[in-house]
């Protein structure tokens, strides 16, 4: 008689939690109008590729943090239009 004690997995929630962090750093730099395009560029395409993993991770059953990782990519997104938009009224031209 052998009982299964099979350990449970633990969530893989890191690529939620990192799309969170990134899509905040990426938005709050988002509105620094030369600085910021250096840090809220790259902060918003990772908040946006990691909180399409960790979607993907979430949809397989192997994380649990669906709010984190949609959170991060929201704001990655909104981070990357923000940023065009400041790039945009910097740049143009008054005539």
């Amino acid at each position: 008689m052998t009982a299964d004690r099979s350990t449970p997995v633990p969530p893989r929630n890191g690529a939620g939690n990192t799309a969170l962090t990134a899509g905040i750093v990426a938005l709050v730099f988002a509105f620094v109008p030369v600085i910021g395009d250096f840090v809220a560029i790259p902060a918003g395409l990772v908040a946006v590729v990691c909180g399409w993993i960790g979607l993907e991770r979430v949809d397989r059953g192997t994380a649990t943090h669906r709010r984190e990782a949609l959170i991060g990519a929201c704001l990655g997104v909104a981070a990357l239009f923000a940023v065009f938009v400041v790039f945009a009224a910097v740049h143009s031209s008054t005539g």
